[in-house]
C-alpha cells in the first residue's frame, strides 16, 4: 500500500507525501521543517521515513524548508542546477542531489519521473511518482498543460493537481491587473475549468483519485472547486487539500487481479 498527503497545499507553501510502510519522498518543501514534522506525527505518518526532497521549482511557497528538513533528517534535496541557482540563498539545501528535468531517479522502492511544464519559473518541473505498479501524479504550478503533463498524466492512478482559481473571481477580484494575466498566463496556474478539462478530457482510465491542490485564498473557494468536479464525482474519488494543516492520508494499492485499485481512508 502506499499512503498519500498532501501536508501543505496552496500558495503559503506546498508539501506532498507519498510513502510506504518503511520510506517515503516529499515533493516540495514549502513550509518550515518544524511545520512539516508537526503535520505528519499528527497524521500519524513518521518523518523519519522520509527519504528524499524534490523540488519542482525556485518559488518560497515550494522550498521555504528545503533547507533546514533535508539537514535535521539528514536526507538529500534533490533540485535542478538552473532551479538551484534561483533560490534564496537562505532556503538552498546544504548538499543537493543534481537532477535533469526528464530524467528518471531511484529512492529505495520508489522511481521518480520527473518533467520540464510551463510556469513562470527557472526549471520548473512536475513529478510522477511509482511505487509496485501505482502511479502517483504532483501537478501543480502549471501555466499551461503540455505535452509532458499529458502524457504522464495518462499513466496516473491518482493525482494532486493544481486548481488554483475561478475564473470570475480572479478577474472580478481586487489583485492588481499584471498580476491576474499572469496567474492565467500560459506561465502561471491552472484554474478550475482547465484542471477539470484534464481530467475529464485526458486522463487515462486507471485514474480513480484526484486531490484538488494549491487552491488560491483570494481566488478560489473549496466550495467552487467541488462544484467544478461535481460531474466527475460518480467516476473520481475527490479529495480537497489544505494551506492549513495536513490532509486525510489515503492509501492505495494495486491487489493481484490486474489493474484492480484498493483505497482506504
Amino acid at each position: 500500500m502506499v499512503s498519500l498527503c498532501a501536508i501543505a497545499s496552496g500558495s503559503n507553501g506546498n508539501c506532498y507525501y507519498i510513502g510506504n510502510h518503511s520510506e517515503a519522498i516529499v515533493i516540495d518543501a514549502g513550509i518550515s521543517a518544524r511545520q512539516m514534522i508537526d503535520r505528519m506525527h499528527k497524521q500519524k505518518l513518521d518523518p523519519s521515513k522520509v527519504k528524499a526532497i524534490f523540488i519542482s521549482h525556485e518559488h518560497a511557497d515550494h522550498t521555504n524548508g528545503a533547507r533546514v528538513m533535508g539537514k535535521r533528517l539528514n536526507i538529500p534535496v534533490y533540485v535542478t542546477p538552473r532551479t538551484y541557482t534561483a533560490m534564496y540563498a537562505r532556503q538552498r539545501p546544504a548538499s543537493p542531489r543534481f537532477f535533469e528535468p526528464g530524467t528518471e531517479i531511484k529512492v529505495g522502492s520508489f522511481q521518480i519521473f520527473s518533467f520540464p511544464k510551463n510556469h513562470d519559473a527557472a526549471e520548473p518541473c512536475s513529478f510522477r511518482i511509482v511505487h509496485n505498479g501505482l502511479h502517483v501524479g504532483v501537478f501543480t504550478d502549471i501555466g499551461s498543460p503540455c505535452e509532458n503533463v499529458l502524457h504522464h498524466l495518462g499513466h496516473c492512478h491518482a493525482l494532486f493537481l493544481e486548481a488554483n482559481y475561478d475564473e470570475n473571481m480572479l478577474w472580478e477580484g481586487r489583485y492588481p491587473w499584471p498580476l491576474k494575466r499572469r496567474i492565467a498566463s500560459e506561465v502561471g496556474h491552472l484554474s478550475n475549468d482547465q484542471a477539470f478539462d484534464l481530467v475529464k478530457n485526458h486522463s487515462g482510465q486507471q485514474l480513480q483519485m484526484v486531490f484538488l491542490s494549491h487552491l488560491s485564498a483570494e481566488n478560489n473557494t473549496h466550495e467552487k472547486a467541488l462544484e467544478r468536479f461535481s460531474e466527475l464525482s460518480n467516476k473520481f474519488d475527490i479529495h480537497l487539500t489544505s494551506r492549513y494543516s495536513a490532509g486525510e492520508v489515503v492509501y492505495m494499492g494495486l491487489s493481484a487481479e490486474q489493474g484492480t485499485l484498493n483505497f482506504e481512508q
